[in-house]
């Protein structure tokens, strides 16, 4: 890996402006999915070392809530700009410990620039209000003021894109935040925060601990828990998600939650056909299958069944070409982990049991060493099996065929979950009584990409709750709002 600037390579967790080791000197190490290589390594912090950045982060906060919110403004455009110039270096590192595509990784830094921009315009938009109450000679002030100490706990399929969505929100209301990064992908966001200290955030505004998988679970309750800490965002799984709500109980933390997405992908008989491939076709390859708002029930309609189930078929296999992310030629790499080659052996396993078919892929690639899945779409999916039931997290596409739009509409919606659902028909009236009826908080009308900074992002039932991006309504996530009554003689 050869980086225009080396010094955005740190291999030390970020403590007050510092680079700093764990106090008792251990680390592990950051291992390249797509070849099994350990290539660098980084501080196992444990629940001793938690409190000293707990503690820069509180004393940061005292100084730069005060902060006018247009030189906050200013910084955040500063960090924009210093990551667009290091963009190449910065999708390189996460490419190596994701194991996604350059040109993907390039993609995601230029997704979560959007953020960074949009709440700089956000650190100036902060309202409060006026109001005359039914007593005469009373009026209300409602003020808002950043929350305090804030953590974040970034997952490891888009560490860049995550982490500023996440942080820049913070820094524009006034918060300080700690990133507790993944151990798969800590490296991207070390360089994110080597950016934020050259862009000018106070020392202490934003510090990174790392740790390794055996140290999360102690570390990161340790944060969920500590009296100074305020306010807790989590991007994960449904099941960790739940482990974390009942840490912040302790103290009343306010929480924002973006879980599990097992999303349905619906395609009626009138839609474009086309078009609809063409979505589908970035909504579920991209990164490997492992994002919570790609698309892993494909429900087709019964005129148009076989007919869409081949060509989505001749076009992933015309298409994806799995390797190494480093690669130029490939367009899907591995999975992150070995636990997510695993689960998809499986599903797979599962649906072929149940009657399920196999129309392309379904193994490991033989002549290739890392943690490759082929790309693997599976017809006859019925609601008993494992991956109609659990989120999949790879690159495993199932189709179900249905007769009628009340039909597909109860099998969306038989999940426990409810990030995101995605439906392509040419029918008006159908598209409205689809975006009301589907149980998500994100509905993609005849596209696949539904995300994007000026627009809130968040799901429903064990998805979460909370809102990341939008106007108003991700910035509140860190503030509080604080009523002054006075009386007019």
């Amino acid at each position: 890996m050869k980086l225009i600037d080396p010094s955005l390579l740190h291999e030390a967790s970020l403590l007050n402006g510092e680079w700093v080791q764990a106090q008792a000197g251990r680390s592990f190490g950051i291992e390249d999915p797509g070849s099994n290589q350990i290539f660098a390594c980084c501080p196992t912090n444990d629940v001793t070392d938690v409190d000293q950045y707990v503690a820069s982060s509180e004393r940061a906060f005292e100084d730069y809530r005060k902060v006018n919110p247009r030189e906050r403004a200013h910084m955040l455009l500063k960090w924009h700009q210093l990551i667009t110039e290091a963009r190449e270096d910065i999708a390189k590192i996460t490419s190596l410990e994701t194991g996604k595509p350059l040109t993907e990784a390039i993609g995601e830094v230029n997704y979560a620039l959007g953020f960074a921009w949009w709440f700089a315009g956000e650190a100036e938009r902060i309202r409060g209000s006026i109001g005359q109450p039914s007593i005469s000679d009373r009026r209300t002030f409602v003020i808002k003021q950043p929350i305090g100490v804030c953590v974040s706990l970034v997952p490891w399929n888009f560490p860049v894109a995550m982490t500023i969505r996440k942080v820049t929100a913070a820094l524009a209301a006034g918060c300080s935040m700690i990133v507790k990064p993944s151990p798969e992908a800590p490296l991207s966001i070390l360089a994110l925060a080597d950016l934020a200290l050259r862009a000018g955030f106070p020392k202490g505004v934003l510090n990174v601990i790392s740790t390794d998988n055996s140290n999360t679970p102690s570390v990161s309750e340790r944060l969920c828990k500590h009296p100074s800490v305020r306010k807790v965002t989590f991007t994960g799984s449904s099941r960790v998600g739940s482990i974390i709500a009942k840490h912040c109980s302790e103290g009343l933390k306010k929480v924002t939650m973006e879980l599990g997405g097992n999303c349905p992908f619906i395609v009626f008989d009138d839609a474009d056909l086309k078009e609809a491939v063409a979505a589908l076709m970035i909504l579920k390859w991209r990164t490997a299958g492992q994002a919570c708002t790609h698309a892993n029930h494909v429900y087709v309609q019964s005129g148009v069944y076989d007919k869409f189930a081949e060509m989505v078929r001749e076009a992933t296999q015309q298409n994806i070409r799995v390797g190494h992310g480093s690669d130029p030629s490939t367009t899907m790499g591995p999975l992150t982990t070995s636990r997510g080659v695993e689960k998809l052996e499986r599903h797979v396993a599962d649906a072929v049991l149940r009657g399920g078919k196999i129309l392309c892929g379904g193994k490991r690639p033989p002549n290739l060493t890392g943690y490759f899945f082929e790309p693997t779409i599976i017809s006859d999916m019925t609601s008993e099996m494992l991956s109609t039931r659990e989120e999949t997290f790879g690159p495993l596409l199932g189709l179900y065929k249905f007769k009628t739009e009340e039909q597909a509409v109860k099998m969306a919606n038989d999940t426990s979950m409810g990030l995101a659902s995605y439906f392509f028909t040419k029918n008006v009236d159908r598209t409205w009584r689809l975006l009301e009826n589907l149980q998500a908080g994100m509905i993609g009308m005849n596209t696949g990409n539904s995300s994007a900074a000026e627009s809130p992002f968040g799901g429903i039932k064990e998805s979460g709750y909370g809102k990341e991006a939008g106007k108003d309504v991700a910035i509140e996530e860190y503030l509080i709002s604080k009523t002054g009554t006075l009386t007019v003689n």
